[in-house]
């Protein structure tokens, strides 16, 4: 079936005024001002009340931390003291049941507002949730939402002188033998996939060096995406000088992670030389804003990283430090935070759609989703203007960030409408709504 998206208000997309043609899950033209279609339609749509922008993709989250936000013992902390409160809580009461909660209400939640695209870092396994991934990726199938599932891992726990409990950590071989398993079930790098695989180790302070190392290995095997924490506060600078001698990128190269397979989140704190060295490498970082303000982490130097040749994309990072999972939010959060890094002229809204776009796909290892292009997959986010935030705004899609937009009216996923009228077609929102919450609560009742 061919579809013409037909008349937006606006698009984010150049000569396609009169909207786009969708055929077979895929984008096959785009119409200009006074031009109508070079074939016949089967269907319109009227998107005469729509701003469209390409689906956006989130490139860094933990789905379970929605049990946990604003956690009472849990909030005006910053990131250590804020993990070394959480973990226990964890440990104790995520179960398959709440872990399975967890992700479906965080991959609504994005699709509500915009997001066509996710990948999730799940990175702790207490004793019962071996099968995780396998929990993400029926969960994104029933959402319908694109997925990259990130086998996360721990093998450091307080006793060996890191900050989670012994509890939710694993030993190496376990952690290798799973990644194996995930990335022989689950792993295509087909055209339009939905759900892709990358391997994930939580952070410098959680793994061995030898985790680190096998884990480029396998990504070089299977052809996969390698995802780690780095660079997200002061204190991980002073524990990587303690422990090994050397800043986090340093520890990095030496584990064979400065390659372009690699993405990290945060990429706060780098000198000019380590942005020269990600960049030559074309390491891609996925800025957290919303996180990085609630934490009082600091500011990521996106200008300079994407200057150096980094892919920068953007995340709402868990929803215990966001305290949600909305990425439309993200953006506005990218654009106020960088003004206020840099300046109101060199920082403008197509710079934090880019990041949320074209550069979230770039670190995933995507070339066919962020953009409305011809060839593309039909992944596309509709937003009304009609809410009393927008009344009085010239410019529509500058209106969407700084008006501050917060749910798109319509999602479209390959081809297929997926969010109707805010709705998802597939979820019953109160519901889910409901379960969660009753799942939560156990995280609240050993205060």
């Amino acid at each position: 079936m061919r579809l013409w998206i037909k008349d937006p208000i606006a698009i984010l997309a150049d000569g396609a005024e009169r909207g786009v043609v969708v055929e077979d899950g895929v984008i096959v033209e785009l119409i200009a001002s006074g031009k109508e279609p070079m074939l016949p339609v089967d269907q319109t749509y009227d998107a005469s009340r729509h701003v469209i922008i390409p689906g956006l993709i989130n490139t860094h989250h933990h789905f379970f931390q929605t049990l946990t936000r604003a956690h009472p013992q849990a909030i005006n902390k910053e990131l250590f003291p804020w993990l070394q409160t959480l973990y226990p809580i964890w440990a104790r009461n995520v179960t398959p049941e709440t872990f399975r909660l967890g992700t479906r209400l965080a991959l609504t939640e994005l699709m509500m507002s915009g997001c066509t695209a996710a990948s999730d870092h799940h990175y702790l396994f207490p004793g019962g949730l071996e099968a995780a991934m396998d929990i993400q990726a029926e969960e994104a199938e029933r959402v319908g939402l694109r997925m990259t599932i990130t086998r996360g891992s721990m093998n450091l726990s307080q006793k060996d002188g890191g900050l989670p409990p012994d509890t939710v950590v694993q030993d190496e071989d376990t952690i290798l033998a799973d990644c194996e398993r995930v990335l022989n079930r689950y792993h295509d790098t087909s055209k339009g996939s939905m759900l892709q695989v990358a391997l994930a180790p939580c952070a410098p302070f959680t793994v061995t060096k030898r985790l680190m190392q096998e884990s480029v290995a396998l990504a070089d095997k299977y052809d996969c995406r390698l995802h780690t924490h780095l660079g997200e506060t002061i204190d991980e600078d002073n524990y990587c000088l303690e422990k090994f001698n050397c800043r986090p990128v340093d520890y990095l190269e030496e584990c064979g992670w400065l390659n372009e397979r690699v993405w990290l989140a945060h990429g706060i704190h780098f000198n000019d030389d380590e942005v020269k060295r990600l960049g030559h490498a074309c390491v891609g970082v996925c800025h957290c804003p919303t996180s990085n303000m609630v934490l009082a982490s600091g500011q990521c130097r996106t200008k300079e990283l994407e200057a150096a040749g980094c892919p920068v994309g953007l995340g709402v990072d868990g929803s215990a430090s966001n305290d949600n999972s909305n990425l439309i939010e993200g953006v506005r959060h990218a654009l106020m935070i960088n003004r206020l890094t840099y300046d109101a002229a060199s920082v403008t809204h197509f710079d934090a759609f880019r990041w949320a776009t074209e550069g979230s796909a770039r670190c995933l290892g995507r070339s066919d989703i962020g953009a409305i292009r011809p060839g593309m997959m039909a992944d596309m986010a509709f937003y009304s203007l009609d809410e009393l935030r927008f009344s009085g705004a010239g410019d529509p899609l500058a209106a969407l960030v700084l008006c501050g937009a917060h749910e798109a009216d319509r999602v479209m996923i390959g081809g297929e409408w997926k969010v109707i009228d805010t709705v998802p077609t597939d979820m019953d929102i109160g519901q889910l709504r409901h379960e969660h919450g009753q799942a939560a609560k156990r995280f609240l009742e050993s205060l």
